[in-house]
């Protein structure tokens, strides 16, 4: 079984047993997150959510991805601003997917 759910603010296409990586949740390491906005099932299309599906994650860990440099300057003014950032994510399991 196939799905696309939203979390974060973006979409992901997941089927059961996928590892995927997500916009940091509230929820401890180990428990279990149920996701009820489910776009797409199995060839069954919501408009917009597919009523009474939902897609059951099991939290693996949290942790930060890798620096992104952001560096600004202007020619000739002698303008530089040099800042790393590390946007944090969750690890999660896809365990259930259920129509």
């Amino acid at each position: 079984m196939k799905a696309i759910f939203v979390t974060g603010g973006k979409q992901y296409y997941v089927s059961e047993g996928d590892v995927i990586y997500v916009e940091k949740l509230n929820a401890e390491a180990g428990k279990t997150v149920k996701f009820d906005e489910v776009l797409f099932v199995d060839g069954v299309a919501g408009n917009p959510v597919v009523d009474g599906a939902s897609v059951e994650c099991k939290v693996e860990k949290h942790g930060k991805n890798k620096k992104v440099v952001v560096f600004k300057y202007r020619p000739k003014k002698k303008y530089r601003k040099k800042q790393g950032h590390r946007q944090p994510y969750t690890k999660l399991v896809v365990t259930k997917i259920s129509k």
